[in-house]
């Protein structure tokens, strides 16, 4: 397996060509003397449940949101709403602009559930992830549809989930933990 930076030529410092290896996670300048590290990337992953009857909390009851992919990678499998957080911005409010973005849903409340490493390719790039997953609380789930990078919406009865239609790793991962741990 190649080095995580070894698309990466020049020091993002000074422009040097002498950026070299420097462990398995860096790349240090020989000229200026910067070090980078190549750490993972913050992700989001939401959990929106929502009850067939309110009064029951058996796990035939319950339905999840899941959407599905409209681009690469894995575009046209199954995943859950969420993506990439943004500079200066907390696990909670990413998770909660991302449901916003893809499916016209308000948050209103989020609990952290679990994270999970994942590796996810990116214009050709594999972009290495932390994916922190959220059980969320919205308001009126029924009005939601599919926008930005979800092609469509579905709610799918919990019993009637299979991982293996899940096109990212970490999200067939997380959807076995998820419903191995139910309730949460």
């Amino acid at each position: 397996m190649p080095h995580p930076l070894h698309q990466f030529h020049y020091c993002p410092k000074c422009g040097s060509q002498r950026f070299v290896e420097h462990n398995a996670k860096s790349k240090e300048c020989l000229d200026c003397g910067f070090v980078y590290y190549f750490n993972p990337s913050a992700a989001t992953v939401a959990f929106i449940l929502r009850a067939k009857d309110e009064g029951l909390k058996a796990k035939d009851n319950w339905e999840l949101l899941v959407t599905r992919r409209a681009k690469e990678p894995a575009r046209g499998t199954l995943d859950l709403p969420g993506g990439f957080c943004d500079m200066f911005e907390t696990g909670e409010e990413g998770v909660c602009r991302e449901v916003k973005e893809e499916t016209g849903l308000h948050v209103t409340s989020t609990q952290f559930v679990f994270s999970l490493p994942n590796t996810y390719l990116y214009s050709g790039f594999l972009v290495h992830t932390v994916d922190m997953f959220f059980l969320c609380q919205v308001r009126d789930s029924d009005i939601c549809h599919a926008m930005d990078d979800a092609a469509e919406l579905i709610w799918i009865p919990l019993q009637d989930l299979r991982p293996d239609d899940f096109g990212l790793d970490s999200i067939r991962l997380g959807i076995k933990k998820f419903l191995s741990n139910f309730p949460i």
